[in-house]
């Protein structure tokens, strides 16, 4: 165990940015990721302190931006181990400020971006913040030299999601800035440059660095378990090959978004556990999936085969020659289930089939019916992910099982039964199924050609629930009890792109159909359609059509 020294004091802003350090963001680390949000939060929290008081700057109470951690000796070069977010966006809004105010107060803002080479001692400039090797230009010459926050306003080249986030949060801050008048921008400055502190944290190596860095994530701070988990991957890469190994991480989170990165873990950490997590994300990848036994590996056969196979999924982008269309459209089916804890077995099986569209197809297709299945037996999460956790053991173990009637993969008969019953019976008071079975519905009415981009999405009775005493429907329905027995099947249900509106609902058939169920006398849902092209909705045709969609979801789920 290291026995480095720590140490961490507070720090004015005017201290931090300053000859006495020189800051890097080391290659394991995450790109810079705040959006505009976090950046207003900081700018709107400064500005609210500042305009507290009216006194002097160096009256007002000092303002703490939290900590950093460093690598750091002597000297003043220091890998940032934890704070790039708050260091860049500081450095973005000094640059900003810079550009908005006279060009004979914005000399004095310069210091803090970046030291001035001297061409007589042979020196060139020296950048206080150096972002990672993507980003480190597009900085320097968007933000950190001078009028370069001009060059953000017209920027049309590609970028990548760090450069974009710098640059709508540049964009930001010149647009809050524009608000205050020239004595408030300088005030504001001010206050950064002498009242903002950092607690800074220094050791000379990444091992004890690196455990305030752990310690600082437990307590919910910047990092994620996936930049921990960077860290420790690459570090243990040879150093001649850390640079290509960062890089493929890098592009992999960039591809698949940092969210969906983060979740990527989860997903992983199932599907070699197999079981509901009992600890956190982090301690179970390390234990279970062990990436630094063989980091290479498993960036070549795991990491990175598991992240494109989810981008694939996520974002419905499956490429082949063959049945491509048809297994994006599973994809879309299974999204459409109200948890993702079908997302292992299919990262895994695209990850392991990616050139053999027919196998996924015929496994995704299965994967879709399980899903939906489970969705409508309302199977809790514990159920859920026992069930998943066997699927993954048979992928792995037994693929000449998979499709047998006893794999996990396969409903049982007593729950193709239950499955029918639901279906069959008061079905719209079950909220977290209905628009998803609806839908399915329509799409198979249409010829899975359907389309949803709307807006709004609803499910609407076509017999109203509480018909009124003197309508069409009491002479239809006369009788209560088999008003209520009916008025919540699916075959009483109709799709609405528009949100509900119950004066509407409750208008005759007619009125209903030409006044609610349309825009510009047509319906974009086949299940609608349907609805229009009766000419009355007596019992008989109701029951009529609760058998016609029945049947068609125990043909499209192969119930019996």
């Amino acid at each position: 165990m290291s026995t480095a020294t720590i140490h961490a004091a507070e720090y004015p802003i005017e201290k931090v940015l300053s000859d006495d350090y020189v800051f890097t963001i080391p290659k394991y680390q995450r790109p810079y990721s705040w959006t505009t949000e976090q950046a207003e939060l900081l700018y709107d929290d400064l500005l609210l302190t500042l305009q507290q008081s009216t006194g002097s700057v160096d009256t007002l109470n000092p303002y703490f931006l939290g900590s950093i951690v460093l690598i750091k000796g002597d000297n003043p070069e220091a890998e940032v181990v934890d704070g790039q977010q708050r260091l860049t966006t500081l450095t973005i809004l000094l640059a900003v400020l810079r550009e908005m105010v006279p060009s004979d107060v914005a000399t004095n803002f310069t210091a803090f971006l970046y030291e001035k080479g001297n061409m007589l001692k042979g020196t060139q400039d020296r950048y206080r913040l150096t972002l990672r090797e993507r980003d480190a230009d597009f900085f320097r010459t968007n933000i950190q030299n001078e009028k370069g926050i001009n060059n953000l306003k017209g920027l049309q080249t590609s970028v990548t999601s760090s450069q974009r986030n710098i640059r709508e949060n540049a964009l930001l801050f010149a647009a809050k800035i524009e608000e205050l008048g020239e004595s408030e921008r300088i005030r504001l400055a001010m206050f950064i440059i002498k009242r903002c502190f950092l607690v800074v944290v220094r050791t000379p190596d990444f091992d004890s660095a690196y455990r305030i860095f752990s310690v600082l994530n437990d307590r919910g701070l910047d990092l994620t378990h996936s930049d921990i988990l960077k860290a420790e991957v690459i570090g243990n890469i040879p150093a001649a090959k850390q640079d290509t190994y960062t890089e493929k991480w890098e592009e992999a989170e960039d591809e698949l978004g940092r969210e969906e990165f983060k979740e990527l873990f989860g997903h992983i950490r199932m599907i070699f556990r197999k079981r509901k997590l009992e600890k956190s994300v982090l301690e179970e990848v390390r234990k279970y999936v062990n990436p630094t036994k063989d980091p290479e590996r498993f960036m070549d056969k795991v990491l990175i085969p598991m992240a494109n196979a989810m981008k694939d999924i996520t974002s419905l982008g499956y490429e082949s020659s063959t049945f491509a269309e048809e297994i994006n459209r599973m994809f879309k089916l299974l999204q459409r289930v109200d948890n993702s804890d079908w997302m292992p077995p299919a990262i895994l099986y695209m990850s392991m089939y990616h050139n053999n569209p027919a196998e996924l197809l015929k496994f995704l297709s299965k994967l879709e019916r399980l899903a939906m299945g489970l969705l409508i037996l309302r199977a809790n999460v514990n159920e859920r992910l026992e069930r998943y956790g066997q699927l993954l053991e048979l992928i792995e173990s037994n693929l000449t099982g998979l499709y047998s009637s006893n794999s996990p993969l396969d409903l049982t008969d007593n729950e193709k039964k239950d499955i029918i019953a639901t279906l069959d019976g008061p079905f719209y008071p079950i909220t977290k199924i209905r628009l998803p079975v609806m839908l399915r519905l329509d799409e198979e009415l249409s010829g899975g050609n359907a389309s949803y981009n709307y807006k709004v999405l609803s499910v609407e009775h076509v017999l109203p629930q509480n018909p009124k005493l003197n309508s069409q429907w009491m002479s239809w329905y006369p009788d209560q009890t088999l008003r209520e027995a009916t008025v919540h099947r699916i075959g009483n249900l109709a799709l609405l792109s528009r949100a509900k509106n119950s004066q509407a609902g409750n208008l005759d058939f007619d009125r209903k159909k030409q006044e609610y169920f349309v825009k510009k006398g047509i319906s974009p849902f086949a299940i609608t359609t349907q609805v229009l092209q009766e000419k009355e909705w007596s019992y008989d045709i109701l029951q009529k059509r609760q058998k016609s969609l029945l049947d068609k979801l125990i043909h499209v789920w192969d119930l019996q």
